[in-house]
């Protein structure tokens, strides 16, 4: 029976892993939406990426500890450095992968929503 609890526990997540998934899905649940001409609710592209951002950002884009702040920074500077980023014109230990996964546009979004944080 005890090989079996072993088993299970070593399948289990570590708490740091699903406080920070559980995080994300809480802050992803509170973006901004706004309206379509139909009506029907609808997430921008920005405030979707956004979300994503504050899993290591932190709530709202403020930063904590050596990650950055993002909100409140101008759409330019937001921008220009994920594009230094993008072509490894910034060496970060995570951050060149994760920019290299949006498209020039996507990044321009992002920036736009911490902007206006």
């Amino acid at each position: 029976m005890s090989n079996n609890r072993e088993a299970a526990s070593s399948r289990r997540l570590p708490a740091r892993t699903l406080a920070a998934v559980g995080l994300s899905l809480t802050l992803f649940a509170g973006v901004s939406m706004a309206g379509d001409k139909e009506g029907a609710m609808e997430m921008s592209n920005g405030s979707i990426i956004g979300a994503t951002c504050m899993g290591c950002h932190g709530f709202e884009g403020k930063g904590s500890g050596n990650i950055p702040r993002l909100a409140g920074l101008s759409k330019g500077v937001i921008a220009g450095k994920m594009l230094d980023y993008k072509s490894d014109g910034l060496e970060g230990t995570v951050m060149n992968r994760i920019a290299k996964g949006y498209s020039d546009e996507e990044i321009q979004a992002v920036s736009e929503f911490f902007a206006n944080q």
